[in-house]
C-alpha cells in the first residue's frame, strides 16, 4: 500500500506536495480547509495556522500517513502527537515583484496600486515607497497575477508582491519583474521550505527527505517568530543560512507603516541547539531595539 499524503487540493499545494509524493512514492490526497473555502482576510480567519488545521486533523484521524505544508504557514507551537519529519531542501525564499510592463518597484509611478496580503511585506513596500497605494489582496497565484491584466478599474493592480519560490512550483517565473534580494528585503520565516509532517513515531515514512542546512536555517527563522510573538506584533522578516561552518540568522521588526524598523544578525556554530540558541539572542536584540513598541499589541 503506497503512502498516502495530504494537501490542500490548491495547485500550489498540489504541486508542491506532488514533489513530496514523486519522492517518497506516494499518493496524494488533497484535503479542503476552511482557509481555501473563504474569502475574508488571513487576520480575520486566525492567520495562516488556518491551512494546517484540516490537514492535522486528516493526519491524527489516520486518513493520510503524512501532510505537507507550507512551513511559513504552520503555527510555531508544537502539535500534540504530531512531527515534522522531514524539511526538504528550500527553494527560492525571496519575494519577488510582478508588475505591468515588467517594471520594478523603484520604476513604478506614483500612486500606482501595488497588492499583497502580508503585514510584513506592507510595511516593505511603504518603507521603500510611500508614495504606492497597497491594495489587500486574497486568492491563488493565477488570480493575484490576473489582476495585472484586467480592465476592470475596481480589481486593476500595477503590481503583486509574491514569494519566488511559488511561482517556480507553478511554473509562472516568467510574471516576476524584480527578485528582491534577502538582505534588503528579509521574508517569512521559513518562507521557500516545504513540511512533512506525520504522526509522531512514524517519521521514518519521510525522514529520508530531510535536508539539514535547510532545517536548521527554517527552524532558526521560526525560532524567532515563535519568541517574538506572544509580546510583540510588529510584521517579521528573517533569513539564515549556512555558510563558512556557521549558521547565520539576520532578523528585523518593521512598524506596520513602514516608517521604522530595527535589526539584529547574529551566527553560531551549527549544531543541534544553535537554531533555538540564535533565535533567543536575535529576539532578545530586537526586544531591547525597542521591537516591541514598533506594533504595540493592545488588550
Amino acid at each position: 500500500m503506497s503512502l498516502r499524503i495530504g494537501t490542500r487540493a490548491s495547485a500550489l499545494a498540489t504541486a508542491q506536495a506532488g514533489t513530496v509524493a514523486e519522492a517518497l512514492g506516494g499518493e496524494l490526497v488533497p484535503i479542503v480547509s476552511d482557509g481555501d473555502r473563504s474569502t475574508a482576510s488571513l487576520a480575520s480567519l486566525g492567520g495562516s495556522g488556518v491551512f494546517a488545521t484540516a490537514l492535522r486533523e486528516a493526519l491524527r484521524a489516520g486518513e493520510v500517513d503524512a501532510v505537507v505544508h507550507s512551513f511559513k504557514d504552520l503555527p510555531t507551537a508544537p502539535a500534540d502527537g504530531l512531527a515534522i519529519a522531514a524539511v526538504p531542501k528550500r527553494a527560492d525564499a525571496r519575494d519577488v515583484l510582478c508588475a505591468r510592463g515588467g517594471l520594478d518597484l523603484e520604476s513604478l509611478p506614483a500612486g500606482a496600486r501595488v497588492g499583497t496580503g502580508s503585514p510584513r511585506r506592507r510595511a516593505q513596500i511603504a518603507a521603500r515607497r510611500p508614495d504606492l497605494e497597497l491594495v489587500d489582496i486574497r486568492g491563488n497565484i493565477d488570480s493575484r497575477l490576473e489582476r495585472l491584466t484586467t480592465e476592470d478599474p475596481e480589481r486593476a493592480l500595477d503590481a503583486v508582491i509574491l514569494a519566488a519560490a511559488g511561482l517556480a512550483r507553478i511554473g509562472r517565473l516568467e510574471a516576476v519583474s524584480q527578485f528582491l534580494p534577502l538582505d534588503t528585503w528579509p521574508t517569512a520565516p521559513a518562507q521557500g521550505a516545504l513540511a512533512v509532517e506525520t504522526r509522531a513515531g512514524d517519521e521514518r515514512h519521510a525522514a529520508r527527505l530531510d535536508h539539514r542546512p535547510t532545517r536548521l536555517a527554517a527552524e532558526a527563522e521560526r525560532g524567532v517568530l515563535a519568541r517574538l510573538e506572544a509580546g510583540c506584533a510588529a510584521p517579521i522578516g528573517a533569513h539564515a543560512f549556512l555558510e563558512d561552518d556557521l549558521l547565520f540568522l539576520t532578523a528585523r521588526a518593521y512598524r506596520p507603516d513602514g516608517g521604522e524598523h530595527v535589526t539584529s544578525s547574529h551566527a553560531a556554530f551549527p549544531d543541534a541547539d544553535a537554531p533555538a540558541e540564535l533565535a533567543a539572542r536575535v529576539s532578545d536584540e530586537l526586544l531591547a531595539l525597542g521591537a516591541a513598541e514598533l506594533a504595540p499589541l493592545h488588550d
